[in-house]
């Protein structure tokens, strides 16, 4: 199932609304669907490099939007929020998570989980619908989504618009390690910040 969502992405990116269409898996995929944006994201600026910052913000504008419809799944719509954590085999982690965050830097903790969940290949709705249930500020939350995918989106759109084909060999096989790395070094240089002008 997962290959073949993927390849349809890879279609869509293809299309003459390929815009409506990243707008769409951009917006559900911050919620429930399995697919990343970056798969559209990639080929689209390719064939159309003077769009990278048009598509950058499709992109970054709709992931957020659908981050706020997970927030709401975990708010009001429990059980159906907890079988989407359970499909992406995050059940107990986000029980155990859950009940750790009751600690004072419990707000903290989750402010980095998130940032590094929208910016790395971690599973982004499992923290948007997590983030509802545990009742996480809302407008916080907004600033994470917006800061997060718009850092990655932006990266991807403007180093395929940079280097193209090579870009895109470089996403099929490091970009994870790599992703996960600088999502780790930003939150590690804001914290030092943080500490220091405290």
């Amino acid at each position: 199932m997962f290959n073949e969502l993927y390849q349809k992405s890879l279609t869509l990116a293809a299309h003459k609304s390929s815009k409506v269409f990243l707008a769409i898996v951009s917006f559900v995929e911050s919620s429930f669907f399995p697919i990343p944006p970056d798969v559209m994201i990639v080929p689209m600026v390719i064939a159309k490099k003077n769009d990278y910052l048009k598509i950058f913000i499709i992109a970054t504008f709709f992931s957020t939007l659908g981050g706020v419809l997970g927030y709401f799944i975990g708010s009001y719509f429990l059980d159906f929020g907890m079988s989407v954590v359970g499909f992406y085999g995050y059940e107990d982690k986000v029980i155990n998570l859950k009940n750790s965050l009751t600690s004072g830097t419990g707000f903290y903790i989750w402010l980095v989980t998130l940032f590094l969940a929208g910016f790395t290949p971690l599973p982004f709705k499992v923290f948007t619908i997590t983030s509802g249930m545990i009742g996480f500020n809302l407008f916080i939350f907004l600033i994470i989504c917006l800061f997060s995918r718009g850092s990655r989106f932006f990266i991807v759109s403007y180093l395929t618009f940079k280097l193209g084909d090579t870009f895109n060999a470089f996403m099929k096989t490091k970009a994870a390690m790599w992703s996960t790395i600088l999502g780790i070094v930003i939150v590690l240089i804001f914290s030092v910040i943080y500490f220091v002008t405290k």
